[in-house]
């Protein structure tokens, strides 16, 4: 904008006037519309009428070009000399195969595959081919041979060692997940093995060990082998394995047993068990189920069905929306497909007025629906609870506290459903009867700062107690009897052994009793018992943290008060209460194995699932 309007202002009047500031004259402005105004008789007016603003704009306007020249200048460019027809040959010709350019497009592409699951025969796509031609015609894409070949184990074997590296660190205790899984597509079982700890900045730490081909019948010995040859390959110290968890077949209690290792039942495939139990006990409530199958089945098979019935939806403004279908294995499928089928009561009241269905609900089982859903509402919070990724045993307890406190309290929602209710309540207080009484689980629950000792009763919480003081005078960790574990090389271990096993009494010498006064009367003793002592009082005497905060956040700010308790912390909070790991393990393992790669060989799949699941971890952000 010109200078010269500090000066004027356009008339509210007439557009094509323009009104001096300083004498209110009116001037016009040349032109009779917008491209033929001009500002020459407003210059000329300042000059004739107001030399001081003449000279003011004068001045305006030459700092407006100084300025306007300075953004305009740039520094002259260096004059860039005309390639050469050899420049334009060498720019075209390809990458040499072990040039770093082309095994940097390599690696990504490797990188690409396994962690999206992809199939090596990608690489030999036409759209693929053509984007990585667009993208940099000067490389060219190595056969499918190469990658599984020769790239897959060159990056295991990267991603392998850091693992190795990982595990070598200052690891208190290691946790693991276990379970077996066949393909549908190709006869093939798989192992798992996931691991997980808490490092000493008190983060949660995870890694996949092994998904590895699992042949011949799956019997105990044959389980225990296996995990006997993961942890020789790992180099797992047994001393630092604190629990393995695993779905409650009798198979996996038995190889846990036969590997002297510790193993937790996942908490989740008991839940299920108890569910099926408890649902199963009431016949109006499992004849509602079959109708709800045959319903979700009937439009699941019928495009004509399904069309009819996402009309009526539109109708009445809802979302289109599938049933969902229930799966055995799960019983909260069980809970979606009749939440589904109640939330679209209305449209299928709707559907059934015009149309057949193999079967319909009478109002009696749409009350009787609503009901169950009530009833197994906080079984479903409980699953999504314990399938978290930060769950830990720490949780069982106070989780199956609140659970049968809920099933003892009588609700308007009972009509219907007292049996199952009762039921629900036998099957779970059954099949976890002896939760409360694992000195893992009490533990665990008592150095979780969201619970402490408040879920335990008397007697527990003093057993509990006298079983951490235990730990945090000895310094060495608890068996399942909750008696001090003994490691290989402790000179005293078969003794102590044997004297746990024999029915006689041990003989007690003179010298032992020296022994005894002088450990009695020993000062760093009783320094130490009293220093532990004060750290689990101070600790219990706090109120607990609220139960969305993080354990591991608390225990990493208050180390430096309770010293030895987070330490012990890191072991016994590292342990899961459910089987997840390994089950998204193998929920990857089906879009590796499926109906388009169902001839890829165990080892192969084995090496894209571990990259798949580590590589991330070590990836440059």
């Amino acid at each position: 904008m010109s200078a010269v309007w500090k000066h004027f202002k356009v008339s509210e009047k007439e557009a094509k006037t323009a009104v001096c500031r300083h004498c209110s004259a009116e001037l016009s402005r040349g032109g009779a519309s917008a491209k033929t105004y001009s500002t020459s008789s407003l210059i000329y007016h300042l000059k004739s009428r107001h030399p001081e603003h003449h000279a003011e704009y004068e001045k305006d306007t030459a700092a407006a070009t100084a300025t306007a020249a300075a953004k305009r200048k740039v520094a002259p460019s260096p004059r860039t000399p005309t390639p050469s027809v050899a420049d334009f040959l060498e720019k075209a010709k390809k990458f040499a195969n072990d040039s770093a350019k082309a095994k940097g497009i390599t690696k990504r592409i490797m990188e690409f595959i396994a962690l999206d699951d992809q199939p090596f025969s990608v690489v030999e796509d036409v759209g693929f081919r053509r984007l990585i031609d667009h993208i940099e015609p000067r490389y060219t894409i190595p056969s499918r041979r190469h990658f599984s070949d020769v790239c897959l184990p060159e990056m295991y074997n990267v991603v392998s060692t850091n693992v190795h590296e990982l595990l070598a660190t200052d690891i208190a205790a290691l946790s693991f997940t276990t379970d077996i899984w066949s393909s549908d597509v190709s006869p093939t079982s798989m192992l798992s093995l996931t691991a997980q700890w808490i490092d000493t900045d008190f983060k949660l730490q995870k890694i996949v060990l092994h998904s590895q081909e699992f042949r011949g019948s799956h019997t105990a010995v044959a389980i225990s082998e296996a995990f006997a040859n993961m942890f020789d390959t790992w180099r797992i110290d047994r001393s630092k394995v604190h629990a393995v968890v695993s779905d409650n077949a009798r198979n996996m209690a038995k190889a846990m047993e036969d590997s002297n290792l510790k193993g937790i039942r996942c908490m989740a495939h008991t839940i299920q068990l108890a569910v099926n139990e408890g649902l199963l006990s009431q016949r109006s409530i499992a004849d509602v189920i079959a109708i709800g199958r045959k319903i979700v089945g009937h439009f699941k098979h019928s495009p004509l069905a399904y069309a009819r019935l996402q009309s009526i939806q539109e109708q009445f403004g809802m979302p289109q929306k599938r049933f969902q279908q229930d799966v055995s294995t799960r019983w909260n499928s069980t809970y979606y497909m009749l939440e589904s089928l109640f939330a679209q009561k209305r449209v299928l009241a709707t559907y059934i007025a015009d149309h057949d269905l193999p079967a319909t609900f009478t109002a009696y089982q749409w009350v009787l629906i609503e009901n169950v859903l009530s009833l197994l509402a906080p079984f479903e919070q409980i699953t999504k609870e314990i399938s978290s990724s930060d769950a830990s045993v720490a949780d069982v307890i106070p989780l199956l506290a609140a659970l049968k406190r809920l099933l003892n309290k009588e609700a308007e929602t009972d009509h219907g459903v007292k049996t199952t209710k009762s039921a629900l309540l036998e099957a779970v207080s059954s099949r976890f009867s002896q939760a409360d009484s694992e000195p893992l689980y009490c533990i665990a629950t008592v150095l979780d700062p969201r619970y402490k000792d408040h879920y335990l009763d008397v007697g527990k919480k003093m057993r509990t107690r006298e079983m951490i003081q235990a730990e945090l005078d000895l310094g060495k960790p608890l068996g399942g009897d909750g008696q001090v574990m003994h490691s290989a090389g402790d000179e005293n271990s078969a003794e102590s052994k044997r004297a746990r096993t024999t029915d006689e009494p041990r003989t007690v010498s003179l010298s032992d009793m020296f022994d005894e006064i002088l450990q009695e009367n020993n000062p760093f003793a009783r320094q130490r018992t009293s220093s532990t002592a004060q750290q689990l009082d101070g600790y219990l005497s706090e109120v607990p943290i609220p139960r969305s905060n993080n354990p591991l956040e608390f225990w990493r700010t208050n180390q430096g008060r309770f010293p030895d308790l987070a330490q012990m912390a890191r072991r016994y909070l590292s342990a899961p209460c459910t089987s997840t790991d390994s089950e998204r393990l193998f929920s990857a393992a089906s879009h590796v194995i499926d109906e388009k790669r169902n001839r890829l060989s165990c080892e192969k799949a084995e090496k894209q699932l571990f990259i798949k699941k580590n590589l991330p971890l070590f990836l440059k952000k």
